[in-house]
Order: structure tokens, then sequence, then C-alpha cells
């Protein structure tokens, strides 16, 4: 591997660590455990979502190792980058909805707990992978650009 992407690699295993934890030991827990607390909420659907966010979220990081991986190898202009940004992209879309769908079990432990910062928190995780689709989309069309240039000028030569 190469230095300048390894720091970013091991950031990505770090961060997909916790979300992997938390699917196998977490998730079930915490479901089980508030589901007397919340009877009008359908606490296993929402365990549910957080199970298909944590799924797109850690896809989402195997497509950020990915295009790690093009980089080292030096094809990053390549349309292998521009797919694997584009499954980063609905992947993020993915993560918002699936967190959209958590909203009402955000406002019910706010609620019940008299902590409007956890409603907070609720909104951050929708509008966080937003951002990061939004931003893939610009590298998306970016790098496609740079593409057409590069094959445009390897025509002309």
């Amino acid at each position: 591997m190469k230095k300048e992407t390894l720091f970013l690699k091991i950031v990505l295993f770090v961060m997909a660590a916790p979300a992997l934890v938390m699917c196998f030991y977490g998730l079930p827990a915490m479901a089980h455990s508030m589901m007397p607390d919340f009877p009008e909420v359908k606490v296993y659907l929402s365990a549910l979502a957080a199970y298909a966010a944590s799924i797109a979220y850690v896809f989402t990081l195997f497509q950020a190792f990915k295009l790690l991986m093009y980089i080292d190898k030096n094809t990053a202009f390549s349309e292998k980058s521009v797919l694997a940004l584009r499954k980063i992209k609905r992947s993020a879309v993915v993560v918002s909805f699936m967190f959209a769908c958590e909203l009402p079990l955000f406002y019910f432990v706010a609620d019940g707990a008299d902590a409007p910062g956890v409603m907070v928190m609720g909104l951050i995780a929708i509008c966080a992978p937003v951002v990061i689709s939004v931003f893939a989309a610009v590298l998306e069309k970016l790098l496609q650009k740079a593409i057409e240039l590069k094959d445009e000028q390897e025509l002309t030569v």
C-alpha cells in the first residue's frame, strides 16, 4: 500500500468497525430493551431500518476503500472510479432515508427523556449523508468531465 492513502484506509476501517459491532451486539439489545418503554413505536421496524442504514453505511465505506485502491493503482481517472462515486452517492441517500424512517423513534426518545438534543442528533444523522451524497455527485460529474477531456486529448495527439 502506498503511504498517501494508508492513513485514509485505516480511517475507513476504524469507521466501519463500530457499525459492524453495533449490528451484531448493540441493535438487538437496544431494540429488546426499548420495547417496553415505547409500545406505540414499532421498535423492531426501527431496528430493521437501523440495520439497513448500517449495511448501506458499510457499503459506502467499502466503495470509498475501492476508490482509494484505484488511486493507488493510478487508475483514478477511470470509469471504475465514476461508478464507485455513483454507488457512494446512492448509498448515502439510502442511509439518509433510513435515518429519516428512524425520526419517530428519535422524537419519542427526546420527548420521554426531555432531551431535545436527541432530536437534533437525529436531524444531523439525516442531513450528513445528504451532504456526502451531494459531494459525491459533484465529484462524479467532475471526474466524468476530466475523463472526457483526457480521452479527447488522447484522440487529438
